[in-house]
């Protein structure tokens, strides 16, 4: 059996693959898995189905088991021996990054993608994701759910908290694509060479380490609206999930402040990696002490936030069995939000002594009113969508409101109570940014599974998949 798959459909234009290696794809597919048995076989010939009938180009699948403990290694092994260009990777921890880290390391194809076992997004948009970074016009492709164009069919709960997630992106790390954690991305090759050692996370916010790295490195991030349908079988811990990433989003604003990161090597070391307008060398010297004190201050923000957060979590579920969700929800944030106010007064935004107190105090209410009306809100609609949710599914979309409410409330805080005032803060004063290191992971080694197979010739000049 061939290592990638072909099509017979016809000529189609060739891509450039004078620098792969004898018989290499050009995509390599990846779709991570835990515990999928039941899905797995459906999703793996679903895609060879397109990817030899409907794909331009000779591509390859490669299932990677992220330590599953039920048969879904076996089911892969079955896929391996009965598809051409199926591959078969196990390892023994778990982890979308991990597995996606692995995977695309150890790959030869100039394109390497993965999707979802569920199939949620609609394979058609595989060709418009991959097209750009055969061409070499961009060196990273997502599907994006909330992009003009997109068809997403999904709950209001994952809607809210979806939104919510990147609006924060948007807000704590001037992320500028749309969609950071839909199950469908492609990256270039020597891009994932050069980012990847970059990467600490090996969980869910992978996607967004990743993507934000890319922006902040001058790369080019094409975005594809896609068709997408939520699985109501999705077993994602949506809470540990949403804290996990709050870790993620302060330690990667510390690590870019701190300035550890090689990017202006990626940029150097990458073809059409550019600064973006109004970024050059001049321009980013002149904005690094704004750029810094602002990322500063969000580091210390999203620490004060996170320990916020868990107050009002351990607050609501103490009182919503006695007081009701609503007059719960209420009475957490409140007091939340006035020990938040006095921590991001002192800590956050260095502003210490009686001077304006009241008043800073005064303006946090009127925050927290906004916040407030954002979950109640958001508690609202969720019971009248509806009226029999679960507690998990009640606490689940209140953290997601508060999310971006934490977004809303640093931006307040941060040009209205504590903008500085001229008289007062003379210029340049300010905390020092942090300059603490990250530790960063590594992926353990995988073994493959199923006998060595010889890849397929390459494509002939004339655009014939062999």
């Amino acid at each position: 059996m061939n290592s990638s798959l072909s099509s017979d459909a016809g000529p189609r234009p060739a891509p450039d693959v004078t620098d792969l290696p004898p018989g290499a794809p050009v995509l390599d597919l990846v779709i991570p898995v835990y515990n999928e048995e039941r899905g797995l076989e459906r999703a793996v010939r679903a895609a060879h189905a397109y990817l030899t009938t409907r794909f331009p180009y000779p591509a390859r699948i490669t299932v990677v088991d992220n330590a599953s403990t039920d048969g879904t290694l076996a089911v892969a092994q079955r896929l391996l021996a009965e598809l051409d260009g199926v591959h078969v990777l196990h390892l023994d921890a778990k982890g979308r990054g991990r597995a996606l880290h692995t995977a695309w390391l150890a790959s030869d194809a100039q394109v390497l993608a993965y999707m979802d076992v569920d199939l949620s997004t609609d394979l058609s948009a595989l060709l418009p994701l991959v097209a750009p970074l055969v061409s070499g016009h961009s060196h990273l492709a997502i599907g994006t759910r909330l992009a003009r164009g997109s068809r997403t069919v999904r709950g209001p709960r994952r809607e809210i908290i979806s939104r919510g997630y990147n609006m924060l992106l948007r807000g704590t790390l001037a992320a500028r694509f749309t969609d950071a954690q839909c199950g469908f991305k492609a990256i270039r090759a020597d891009a994932a060479r050069a980012l990847l050692p970059l990467v600490a996370d090996t969980q869910w916010f992978f996607d967004t380490e990743l993507l934000v790295l890319a922006e902040r490195a001058g790369l080019r991030i094409h975005e594809v609206p896609v068709d997408w349908v939520d699985d109501p079988d999705s077993r994602v811990d949506i809470v540990a999930t949403a804290l996990a990433d709050l870790r993620g989003i302060a330690r990667l604003a510390r690590d870019l402040v701190s300035g550890r990161l090689p990017l202006a090597e990626v940029r150097a070391h990458l073809p059409g990696a550019v600064w973006a307008p109004g970024a050059g060398p001049d321009a980013a010297a002149a904005l690094e002490p704004r750029r810094a004190l602002l990322l500063h201050q969000l580091v210390r923000f999203g620490l004060v936030g996170v320990a916020s957060t868990v107050a009002y979590v351990l607050l609501y579920l103490l009182l919503a069995g006695v007081t009701g969700p609503q007059a719960a929800n209420f009475t957490a944030l409140v007091l939340t939000a006035v020990a938040n106010t006095a921590a991001n007064r002192r800590v956050t935004f260095g502003v210490r002594g009686p001077d304006r107190l009241g008043t800073h105090h005064g303006q946090g209410l009127v925050v927290f009113g906004l916040a407030w009306t954002l979950t109640a809100g958001s508690l609202w609609l969720l019971h009248t969508v509806s009226p029999d949710t679960g507690r998990a599914v009640e606490l689940a979309v209140l953290v997601a409101a508060n999310l971006v409410a934490t977004l809303l409330r640093f931006v307040l805080l941060r040009v209205w109570v504590f903008r500085p005032r001229a008289a007062a803060v003379p210029a340049g004063t300010g905390p020092a940014p942090s300059a603490l290191p990250a530790d960063r992971a590594s992926a353990p080694a995988p073994t493959t599974a199923g006998p060595a197979r010889t890849g397929a010739p390459a494509p002939a000049s004339e655009g014939n998949p062999s």
